[in-house]
Parts: C-alpha cells; sequence; structure tokens
C-alpha cells in the first residue's frame, strides 16, 4: 500500500480578531498544527493528532476553548467538544461541560469508553469523575478578558452580538500514513450564552465529521447557522459529488450565508490529501503542514509558508 503523506490543519476560530491579540492566535493556532504534524510524523493516528492539536490550543487562553472560553449568562464556562474517527465513523462528544481543562480529552474516552456519543452536563461530570480527570475550579478557566467581555455583555445597552464575531472556536484535521482521516473541535460557545445553550461544536455533522471515503473538517462561527445547514457534513457531500476542498468549502459558505445570514468559517483535508482554510467572517486563524512546509494566516488572501525546521526553531522545538 502507497503510504500516505500525513496532514494537519487547525483553525482558531473564525471572526474578528482584535489588533492586540493576533500574534497570539497566529502563535497559538501555529503551534498546534506543529504540535498535531509531530504526532502524525512519529507515526501517530489521525485522531491523536487532532486531539493534541486542539487540547494545545485548549491551553491556550487566547481562544475561545478550555482555559479563555467566554462566559454564560452567570458567569460561568460551560464548553463543548467533539472527536470524530473517519474509520469507523465512530465520534465522542461532550457539551455543556465545566471544571476540566480539557473537553476534548473527554469526548475521546466517549468515543472509545462507551457505547453513546454524547454526554452532557452532569452526566458528562460523572464520566469524567469515573474516568479519573481531575476536576479543577471554574475560576481556574476564566480569563480577566472573558470576565470584563461578560460584564461589559450585561449592560443594558450591550449587544452581545457585537461581541460573538470575536468567536474563537479552535478545530482540527488530519489524514495520517495510513489514510485515516479525523476531526476535532472545541469551543467556549456564545459570551453570555443561555445556561444550557448547545452550538453546533457537540453536534456531529454541524462542528466537524470525518469519513474515510470523502474527507475531515472542522468548523466555527455562528453556531446556530451552522447547525441549520448541517456545515460539516455539506461540505463533505460536495467533495463526494466530486468538487475540491477549496470549491466545497466556498460552495457551503455560500450557501450558509444566503440561505441563513450566517457566517463562519471551515478547514478541510480530503483524502487525498488535499486541504483547505476558507472563511466568510473578517478572518480566522489557521496553519496547516504538509509535505514537512507549514503554511499559515488570518487575513483572507494571506498565505505565510516556512519550512518545518524553520518553524520548529522559531517555537524553540
Amino acid at each position: 500500500l502507497g503510504r500516505m503523506k500525513p496532514v494537519i490543519v487547525v483553525h482558531g476560530g473564525a471572526g474578528r480578531i482584535f489588533k492586540e491579540r493576533e500574534e497570539g492566535c497566529r502563535a497559538g493556532t501555529v503551534r498546534a498544527a506543529l504540535q498535531g504534524y509531530g504526532v502524525l510524523k512519529r507515526g501517530g493516528s489521525a485522531v491523536d493528532a487532532v486531539e493534541e492539536a486542539v487540547r494545545s490550543m485548549e491551553d491556550d487562553p487566547h481562544f475561545n476553548a478550555g482555559c479563555g472560553s467566554v462566559l454564560n449568562e452567570k458567569g460561568e464556562v460551560e464548553m463543548d467538544a467533539i472527536i470524530m474517527d473517519g474509520k469507523k465513523l465512530d465520534s465522542g462528544a461532550v457539551s455543556a461541560v465545566k471544571c476540566i481543562e480539557n473537553p476534548i480529552k473527554l469526548a475521546r474516552l466517549v468515543m472509545e469508553k462507551t457505547k453513546h456519543m454524547l454526554l452532557t452536563d452532569q452526566g458528562a461530570h460523572l464520566f469524567a469523575q469515573a474516568m479519573g480527570i481531575p476536576e479543577i475550579p471554574g475560576e481556574k478557566l476564566i480569563t480577566k478578558r472573558s470576565r470584563e467581555r461578560w460584564k461589559k455583555n450585561l449592560e443594558p445597552d450591550s449587544n452581545p452580538e457585537e461581541f460573538q464575531k470575536d468567536l474563537g472556536t479552535v478545530g482540527a484535521v488530519a489524514i495520517d500514513s495510513e489514510g485515516n482521516v479525523a476531526c476535532a473541535t472545541s469551543t467556549g460557545g456564545l459570551s453570555n450564552k443561555l445556561i444550557g445553550r448547545v452550538g453546533d461544536t457537540a453536534c456531529i455533522g454541524s462542528g466537524g465529521y470525518a469519513d474515510n471515503h470523502s474527507g475531515a473538517t472542522s468548523t466555527t462561527g455562528h453556531g446556530e447557522s451552522i447547525m441549520k445547514v448541517v456545515l460539516a457534513r455539506l461540505i463533505l457531500y460536495h467533495m463526494e459529488q466530486g468538487m475540491s476542498p477549496e470549491v466545497a468549502a466556498d460552495t457551503a459558505l455560500d450557501y450558509m450565508k444566503t440561505r441563513v445570514g450566517g457566517l463562519g468559517g471551515v478547514i478541510v483535508v480530503n483524502n487525498t490529501g488535499e486541504w483547505a482554510a476558507r472563511f466568510s467572517t473578517k478572518q480566522m486563524s489557521w496553519a496547516t503542514v504538509k509535505d514537512d512546509e507549514l503554511h499559515y494566516g488570518i487575513y483572507a488572501g494571506e498565505e505565510h509558508v516556512k519550512s518545518l525546521g524553520d518553524a520548529l526553531a522559531s517555537e524553540g522545538l
């Protein structure tokens, strides 16, 4: 069997990235891609690689996932995450989880240690305990920035919708040397959301989808719009009809915009290792490594290229 060349693509969220946060977002996305690619180069699976990349971004306070997640109406962090393996369409997800550092790890355990695909809130909490995942105080996930934004959104004349443009769901897709694909997505959701609100991230086919027959995708953007068009699955459908990852992504994003007025972004890899990072928002931080070359950007049309060696050196890895 001809070995596949491994590929990883990551995103740090679509929306509006404020100038002072740009460097941090770019660096965090690049770091996640390099770490995920490292897993693939060591012979790790696509599932291992996407989990590692997303964990890296959950731990980075620049992103709305894990530490740095936005707060719900009560000022708490409630997180959603999904992981999917393209081999047999196995998937695991958690929604509205609190007081754990890495929801993506819990999602992976749901996939591998239960007969279910999605555990929520209290049930997810009990499962995390049973799996020995340490509980941390909710405050540990809250950054000064999230707290300030929450307060601002509580003011009577505030428009939380304005702030939603700065989203920051994180995700990764990969193909490994065996030709298996996988996706992972994780988020803190919408700022000042209702308690118990779950968006697209934890929903299979919306927040992500992976199928060895076609490819894998992870989405970001306005969750309710993404759910209405089942965006991740829609992109794979277009690829099954023969579209390239880029055309499939643009076609699906365009449909979401015209049909329901929703904006977002996606990363895609197909089963031959072609990739795309596309968005209809102002910005989306993304990075990919293929053929030992790093590509990354934030603005439409922006693409920086570095050799893997240079990139790792500047990361001190």
